[in-house]
């Protein structure tokens, strides 16, 4: 499938000064340096190949949810390391717009990085003003736009809609890849395709469960899903964390896979747990329990999936050719109860002919810790969360539709 956007690539920027729109909203540890460069690293290609057309390259992006300056927020950090990745300098300044920004923008040579502070720093950011975007565009002096936040483009906000009405706005090569291995993967994946879904709440992927029964060969849903899925089924979850209030959004749900596959297949098409491991408290010292689904005890609470459903679970994907996995399958911050999700991560790093697409969010983060090779084990890490789940579900994204059209 071809990008119907224009990107970096089809349009002349050959000693331009470029705004570009990364997405560096980095996690970061308690000391406040950066405890996972992924997002950074994934926007080296982009920013390298406009360096390599000499472009002047101003790097705008948010960080966190400030309320207002917060200089533990700032992107300081961020141009720091953004120069280690580069091997060469990274002009940081402390403001968004205004005449520091045009000064420094100015006296930067020709092919070279600023970043600018913190987008969220500024209220009007998150508002999609006009009046914030048109000082972005003027302070920056900037010729061309370039989207490369696939975190940020289903947000309607000043630097991923109101800005494209300012200046000739394209895509970058993350977002172009984002966007092709996503919708390449809901539109024409090999088969067997294979969905697997963990997380909290079935309302957040309501749009993705609904497009992947039309698409999937199978889903197996997991995580704290899963308890909601089951209680939907009258099995008492205990203190298991569930969403009690999805009966109807469920029955939608199993209307949808009865059509496609027929009221006798839906258990081999909605794959659920058969075990579950359990305690009586969440913490890191508890030990695992391994239970059937039915004798989870009033006291107790579902943290993860159980050995026979994590076997059930790999030999699942085994054989697939495509497999999407969003949300983690446990609490998989607590090495106790992170084996279904470390065990799935094993099976589709170690099986080079499965196109393994990891949704973004916790997930992301998991692989990313878990994977020695930062997300190389498998075909795409995504760095969106939300927006990798409404593309998945076939929502139009304001960041990506405002860019200019491919040609014909």
């Amino acid at each position: 499938m071809t990008f119907f956007k224009q990107t970096i690539n089809t349009v002349p920027l050959e000693g331009e000064t470029v705004l570009l729109r990364a997405d560096y909203n980095v996690p970061l540890k308690s000391d406040g340096t950066i405890e996972s460069d992924f997002r950074i690293q994934a926007s080296l290609p982009t920013v390298k190949k406009l360096l390599a057309d000499n472009c002047k390259v101003v790097i705008i992006s948010h960080l966190g949810r400030p309320e207002g300056r917060d200089e533990k927020l700032s992107l300081e950090p961020v141009a720091q390391r953004l120069a280690q990745l580069l091997g060469e300098q990274v002009r940081f300044v402390d403001q968004t717009v205004g005449d520091k920004v045009k000064m420094a923008v100015k006296r930067a040579p020709k092919r070279s990085v600023i970043v600018l502070e913190n987008l969220r720093f500024d209220p009007r950011e998150e508002a999609d003003d006009e009046g914030f975007a048109r000082e972005l565009a003027k302070s920056s002096g900037a010729r061309y736009f370039v989207q490369d936040g696939f975190g940020v483009v289903h947000r309607a906000h000043a630097s991923t809609a109101a800005i494209t009405l300012l200046l000739p706005s394209v895509a970058g090569l993350l977002l172009e890849r984002e966007y092709t291995v996503i919708t390449n993967a809901m539109k024409s994946p090999e088969r067997p395709f294979v969905a697997v879904l963990g997380g909290a709440k079935v309302h957040d992927k309501i749009g993705v469960i609904k497009a992947l029964i039309e698409v999937a060969d199978r889903i197996v849903v997991s995580g704290a899903m899963a308890n909601t899925f089951l209680a939907y089924k009258g099995i008492q979850m205990g203190k298991s964390k569930f969403d009690e209030n999805a009966d109807d959004i469920l029955e939608d749900i199993y209307a949808a896979a009865r059509k496609k596959v027929g009221a006798d297949k839906v258990d081999d098409f909605l794959v659920l747990p058969t075990d579950l491991a359990v305690a009586h408290e969440l913490n890191g010292e508890v030990p695992r329990q391994i239970v059937p689904v039915s004798k989870v005890a009033a006291d107790e609470m579902a943290l993860d999936i159980g050995d026979a459903t994590i076997e059930a679970t790999v030999a699942d994907v085994k054989d697939a050719k495509t497999v999407i996995w969003n949300g983690t399958l446990g609490m998989a911050e607590y090495p106790n109860f992170a084996h279904g999700s470390a065990r799935l991560a094993l099976a589709l790093a170690t099986a080079p002919h499965i196109t393994s697409i990891i949704g973004g969010g916790d997930t992301a983060d998991f692989v990313l810790h878990w994977d020695a090779k930062n997300g190389g084990s498998f075909s795409h890490v995504s760095t969106g969360g939300g927006a990798s789940l409404e593309l998945m579900a076939g929502d139009k994204l304001p960041g990506i539709e405002s860019l200019l059209d491919a040609r014909g």
